[in-house]
C-alpha cells in the first residue's frame, strides 16, 4: 500500500516566510550533528594514543570502538518515542547524553568511565539522528528534501576533514583528556542552541503524528513494503561499502608500499569523496528525483566496485577508482535517507531509527566478511562481492517502492 502525503501547513511556510528560519535550524543542527559525529569517530583514529594514556591494551580500546558501533542495533527502540513524544525532545535528549558523557570521560581519565562516555556518544547518536531526519521530512516539502538531508549530511565528511584533524592538535597541544571537555562542552552548548532555534513540539500540531504508539508504529512499519525493502537496502549498501573499506588500507600497503602517512592522504581522499557524494545529493537530487537518483546512484555504485579489480594494478587508477566508489556510495545513501523519509509518514522516527540500525548491522556484517572474503580472492573477490551485494541492494529497492508514490 503506498504512502501518501499531504502538505501541511508547516511544508508550506517552509517554502515562504519561514524558509530563513527553516534554514536556520537545519544550520544548528549540522553543527550539533558535526560535534556527534566528531566525538564517535575520533577514537577510532587515536585508538593507540588512547590505549597508551589509559594504560590499557589497544585490543580494550578495540572493544571500547565496538561498544559504540552496537549502539546503533538499539535504535529502533528509540525510534518511536519520537513519534510519539516530538522529535526535538529526542535531539535535545541526544545532545545531552553526548555532552555529559564526554565531559565525564575527560573529568574521569580511566578505562571504565572512558567506555561509559562512549557508549553515551553512540546511544546520542540513536536519539538524535533519526530523530532529526524525521523532523526534517516533516518540516521540508519532499521536493526540497534531497537539499536539506545533504546539507546535514556535511557533517559527516565535515568530522573527518575537520573535525578529527582538529581533535589531534588538541591531543597534542593540550594532552588526551582535551577533546573529551572540547566536545563535551560544544555538545551541551549546541543543545541549548538547538532548543533555541527549534520550536517545542507544543506549539505545532502534534496532531499530524498522533501520538502514535509502540505497537501502532511497528505494526505499521512491518505491513510497509516500501520499508521493508528500504530497510533490506541499507544493510546490503551499507555491507558492500564496509567488504571494501575493511581491507583497503591493506590493500594499498601490500600493493603499493605506502606508507602510515601515504594511507592517511589516501583516507582523506576519501574524505573529499563523501564532502562530493553529499554535496551531489543537494544540488541535484531534489532535480532528478529522489526515487530516479537512487536507484541510478546505486548502479554506478555497483559498477564501480566491480571495474575495481581491473585497474587494481595502478596507484594513480585505484586511487581515481576508490574516489568514484565513494562519491558514488555516499550519494546513493545519503539521497535514500531523503527518500526514506517520506516512507511513512505518520512514523518517521519508526522509520529512520530503523534505517539506522540496518545500516549499523550492514557496517557490522561487511566488517565481517570484508577480511575472509580478501583471504580467499584478494581484490577481485573483494570488489566482485561488494557488487553482487549491490545488486541484492537493487532489488530490494525495486521491489520495495514497486507502485510507491510520495
Amino acid at each position: 500500500m503506498a504512502e501518501t502525503s499531504i502538505p501541511s501547513k508547516e511544508d508550506a511556510s517552509a517554502t515562504g516566510p519561514l524558509a530563513s528560519g527553516l534554514a536556520l535550524e537545519i544550520g544548528v543542527a549540522t553543527l550539533a550533528r558535526l560535534i556527534l559525529n566528531t566525538s564517535r569517530r575520533f577514537p577510532y583514529t587515536f585508538a593507540p594514543a588512547l590505549s597508551r594514556s589509559l594504560g590499557v591494551p589497544l585490543t580494550a580500546v578495540t572493544s571500547l570502538l565496538a561498544v559504540n558501533q552496537a549502539t546503533g542495533v538499539l535504535c529502533p527502540i528509540f525510534g518511536p518515542l519520537g513519534d510519539r513524544w516530538g522529535y526535538r525532545l529526542m535531539m535535545l535528549a541526544g545532545l545531552s547524553m553526548l555532552g555529559l558523557g564526554m565531559l565525564a570521560g575527560g573529568l574521569l581519565p580511566v578505562y571504565g568511565v572512558v567506555l561509559v562516555a562512549l557508549f553515551m556518544a553512540g546511544l546520542g547518536r540513536c536519539f538524535f539522528d533519526p530523530a532529526l531526519q524525521s523532523y526534517v521530512g516533516e518540516r521540508v516539502p519532499y521536493q526540497r528534501r534531497g537539499r536539506a538531508v545533504g546539507v546535514i549530511e556535511f557533517s559527516w565528511a565535515g568530522s573527518s576533514l575537520v573535525g578529527i584533524p582538529l581533535v589531534g592538535l588538541m591531543m597534542e597541544r593540550l594532552g588526551w583528556r582535551s577533546p573529551f571537555f572540547v566536545l563535551g562542552g560544544l555538545a551541551l552548548l549546541g543543545a541549548v542552541l538547538l532548543g533555541t532555534v527549534i520550536p517545542s513540539d507544543g506549539r505545532r500540531q502534534f496532531g499530524a503524528r498522533g501520538r502514535i504508539g509502540f505497537r501502532e508504529a511497528w505494526q505499521r512499519l512491518s505491513q510497509e513494503r516500501a520499508a521493508m525493502g528500504a530497510i533490506g537496502f541499507s544493510l546490503l549498501v551499507a555491507a558492500a561499502n564496509d567488504n571494501l573499506f575493511v581491507i583497503y588500507g591493506v590493500w594499498l600497503e601490500m600493493s603499493f608500499g605506502l606508507s602510515i602517512l601515504a594511507l592517511g592522504a589516501a583516507t582523506t581522499v576519501i574524505g573529499v569523496a563523501e564532502l562530493l557524494g553529499e554535496g551531489l545529493t543537494a544540488w541535484i537530487a531534489d532535480r532528478v528525483g529522489l526515487k530516479r537518483a537512487t536507484l541510478a546512484g546505486l548502479v554506478l555504485s555497483g559498477l564501480s566496485y566491480a571495474l575495481l579489480p581491473l585497474v587494481g594494478h595502478s596507484l594513480l587508477l585505484s586511487l581515481i577508482s576508490l574516489f568514484v566508489i565513494f562519491v558514488t556510495f555516499e550519494f546513493t545513501i545519503v539521497t535514500a535517507l531523503s527518500l526514506f523519509t517520506e516512507i511513512l509518514p505518520a512514523a518517521r522516527g519508526t522509520m529512520m531509527s530503523s534505517n539506522v540500525a540496518a545500516i549499523s548491522i550492514g557496517r557490522m556484517l561487511g566488517t565481517l566478511i570484508g577480511g575472509p572474503v580478501w583471504l580467499v580472492g584478494g581484490l577481485m573477490a573483494t570488489g566482485l562481492a561488494s557488487a553482487i551485494i549491490c545488486g541484492l541492494a537493487l532489488g530490494c529497492l525495486v521491489w520495495g517502492l514497486r507502485n510507491w508514490q510520495a
